[in-house]
């Protein structure tokens, strides 16, 4: 086990991280998670990459089916609103970094496959030291019918991941 000590200058510690990801949500847990992010990044002087994965509207369809299928103006207006949610929250944590002089990258992905792909792929082909996020994301039922994206990620990604409470 590996304690972060409080070392008394950011050059000290004995655990270096230079390139930080947050995977956000919108959710309570990833407001969190964003606020540790930015605190670890201006600790260790590193690089803060914000990033929102989202499902796209076909993903959505094949969960349910037996749902009628919507016009092509309701998916479209769907899109949209999913992108701009999307940058809305991203640029939440985008601006609590700056308030603190941490530099972050934003960055959406809108996928069709699995979210926690997403995230892992991102963070390799990022070179990220150390994924943070939430433990719940933007519900139960969700979680329910999707799985738990956190733990999907603490088990596939090439790097440590801090999952806050």
């Amino acid at each position: 086990m590996t304690t972060i000590g409080k070392p008394s200058s950011k050059t000290e510690s004995p655990l270096r991280f230079q390139r930080i990801l947050v995977a956000v949500d919108g959710s309570e847990g990833s407001r969190r998670a964003s606020e540790v992010a930015v605190d670890l990044a201006e600790k260790f002087n590193a690089q803060l990459y914000v990033l929102y994965a989202f499902r796209g509207y076909p993903e959505y369809m094949t969960m349910f089916p037996s749902a009628p299928s919507p016009s092509g103006e309701a998916i479209q207006e769907y899109e949209a609103y999913a992108r701009k949610a999307a940058l809305e929250v991203v640029g939440r944590t985008v601006s609590i970094a700056e308030k603190k002089g941490v530099k972050a990258s934003p960055k959406t992905s809108e996928t069709i496959g699995s979210v926690v792909q997403t995230i892992t792929d991102h963070a390799l082909a990022e070179k990220i030291d150390l994924i943070v996020m939430g433990t719940r994301g933007m519900g139960g039922f969700k979680k329910m019918l999707l799985g738990s994206v956190s733990s999907g990620v603490v088990t596939h990604a090439h790097c440590p991941v801090l999952v806050v409470r």
